[in-house]
């Protein structure tokens, strides 16, 4: 790494490289924590997770199953080897649980108070995470594969909703309803190249 920082230092290498070698080395060197573990609570595979910006203490968890967990990150044992309990769960008896597999769960960027999910029940719902109901529900068509709100916007409550059809939903929390639609192009290649390019000329 020294040899890659004193190359770039003096112009020899394209810093592209430098980062790539460096992520690499981050990745390469991932493990999995030995001292924290987290509480099962999902009867099936884990398909999204989101930690809360405000604090990095409270993490979303999204199942296969439709249920969602909220987990309490922080140490209060003080112990150096302790299991992240689950403070709360939208399970399978809850009544507005997803009817089938949760995609996407997000905080909302700038208060804990409230988080969204979406499923392939072709829902997003607006929870309120002290009650653990739904504030809103938006109902789409299609099936539902991810949401996401901006985490820098101040001005709108807008939710970018992706679903199976060639476009993008835009859901105002303010006012519940779906206020703009962002549509998408499908590009098809139905014929081949007989010949190859002929290379371009320069002058």
């Amino acid at each position: 790494m020294l040899g890659f920082l004193s190359a770039r230092q003096a112009g020899l290498e394209d810093p592209l490289r430098l980062r790539r070698a460096e992520s690499t080395r981050r990745v390469l060197g991932l493990e999995l924590n030995k001292d924290r573990d987290v509480e099962r609570i999902h009867g099936s595979g884990v398909n999204t997770l989101d930690i809360e910006p405000v604090e990095g203490r409270y993490m979303l968890s999204g199942g296969s199953d439709g249920v969602i967990v909220l987990y309490d990150l922080e140490n209060a044992s003080r112990q150096p080897y302790y299991t992240c309990k689950a403070v709360c769960s939208v399970g399978r008896n809850h009544p507005d649980v997803h009817k089938y597999s949760v995609e996407t769960v997000q905080w909302y960027p700038h208060d804990t108070g409230m988080f969204t999910s979406s499923s392939f029940d072709k829902t997003l719902k607006v929870w309120d995470t002290n009650t653990l109901q739904t504030a809103d529900v938006f109902n789409f068509e299609e099936t539902v594969y991810s949401h996401h709100m901006s985490p820098v916007a101040t001005k709108h409550c807008l939710v970018a909703v992706g679903t199976k059809g060639p476009k993008v939903q835009l859901c105002d929390l303010k006012s519940g309803s779906c206020s703009h639609i962002l549509q998408g192009i499908f590009f098809e290649t139905t014929t081949t190249l007989s010949k190859p390019f002929n290379k371009m000329k320069h002058y």
